[in-house]
């Protein structure tokens, strides 16, 4: 009995040996085989891309480079035509005085007043040409009411038109209801100006979206507003980031509406750099000019660096397809 035990142990042992390398191969088989690396070879073609990338951005980098080391550096060092050159005594003086004590006309205060006042026009602007626009595109993405496609057309045809050719009849209509150079006024002009493009962003966003959630909203009894707050736009975010970065960068950078409509009290920060820039009188500050058109241009460069990512999430995702 104990030899018949041993060979039946043996007999059931053996089959487990013989099968495991089965076993094995069939798993190795089941693996993928590594792909080979391609090696970085320097073809004539690579060669021509890097090249090409890298004057492009010496192009376009230089002169922030000039600027920056401008800035930094004394008059005496300017005077003598080192353009390139590094500062040889380093100084944020003249960024200390384009901010608070550059003259921007009569007055001596730098360009921190024009800062804020930037500021308190670009925020209200934004959230009311955006806020607006997202409403008429989701409107006439899925509500469509009678006259969509002409009221659609005449907003286009508001956002190709010139703004030199609406100056005057704004000027009059916002003096008409006592507007004319006051914050609210420059506020009401740049929302109008940018709701058409806003309008545009979003309804094509919208209409990239599937019809079945809307109509899946509408069989659970939502409304327009209550498909809209809590159903497409917490949808819109890709879009959104687009429509800010677009919209600060436009109204921070402009001159020609704030010149006009905002008042000397509300010029924005635009206007009192090139007062600066501009000056006639006294010795032209050349490293307190550069540190002043830094400073101006510091916020729209912050932001692209801040939600480039999501800029290029909502390009991607339809918010200027179309």
């Amino acid at each position: 009995m104990m030899g018949q035990v041993f060979k039946l142990d043996k007999a059931a042992t053996a089959p487990v040996a013989d099968a495991s390398p089965v076993t094995t191969a069939a798993n190795d088989a089941s693996i993928p085989a590594p792909r080979p690396r391609r090696s970085l070879a320097w073809t004539p073609a690579r060669i021509g891309v890097y090249g090409f990338l890298i004057v492009a951005a010496l192009f376009f980098l230089l002169p922030l480079y000039v600027m920056l080391v401008t800035s930094v550096k004394p008059m005496e060092e300017i005077r003598l035509g080192t353009l390139f050159a590094l500062p040889h005594h380093f100084t944020l003086e003249p960024w200390a005085q384009a901010w608070s004590s550059a003259c921007t006309g009569l007055e001596c205060n730098g360009i921190r007043g024009g800062f804020w006042n930037s500021v308190a026009i670009v925020v209200p602007s934004t959230v009311l040409s955006i806020a607006i626009g997202a409403v008429n595109g989701y409107a006439l993405s899925f509500w469509r009411p009678r006259g969509a496609g002409l009221l659609f057309a005449i907003l286009m045809m508001g956002a190709f038109i010139p703004v030199q050719v609406m100056i005057y009849p704004l000027v009059r209509g916002l003096a008409a209801v006592n507007l004319f150079s006051s914050l609210p006024g420059i506020i009401l002009i740049h929302t109008i100006f940018g709701m058409p493009v806003m309008t545009l962003l979003f309804r094509n966003y919208y209409a990239a979206l599937p019809m079945e959630l809307f109509k899946a909203a509408r069989i659970d009894g939502g409304g327009f507003w209550r498909i809209f707050l809590q159903l497409m736009l917490p949808m819109s975010t890709p879009v959104i980031v687009v429509a800010v970065i677009m919209q600060v960068t436009g109204i921070w950078n402009d001159f020609l509406l704030g010149l006009v409509f905002a008042g000397s009290e509300h010029l924005p920060m635009t206007v009192q750099l090139n007062n600066i820039i501009n000056t006639t009188t006294g010795e032209r500050l050349y490293n307190v000019n550069m540190a002043a058109t830094i400073l101006t241009s510091m916020v729209p460069l912050a932001l692209y660096f801040i939600s480039g990512r999501w800029f290029v999430r909502g390009i991607a995702s339809g918010a200027v397809k179309g």
